[in-house]
């Protein structure tokens, strides 16, 4: 994250565009102090998860709803 003063923006603002793109975010400040965030419209998404990829990799067994031995004296 980078930080920039008011001051200096217009003088770069074609950078600071393709900084954002790039690396994330940029924070500008006034007097020493955080003021705005420029951040990118377009950030990568997480890959769309597919229904039913985990299929077969779950193995349940017969007993699973069972009550436990260790909690037979509450029931």
């Amino acid at each position: 994250m980078q930080t920039i003063d008011v001051g200096q923006i217009t003088q770069r603002i074609p950078e600071l565009i393709e900084q954002t793109i790039n690396e994330g975010e940029v924070v500008i400040t006034q007097g020493g102090k955080p003021i705005v965030k420029l951040v990118a419209i377009n950030q990568p998404t997480k890959k769309q998860r597919l229904f039913g990829s985990a299929k077969g990799l779950i193995k349940l067994s017969d007993d699973f709803d069972e009550p436990l031995d260790d909690f037979k004296n509450y029931l």
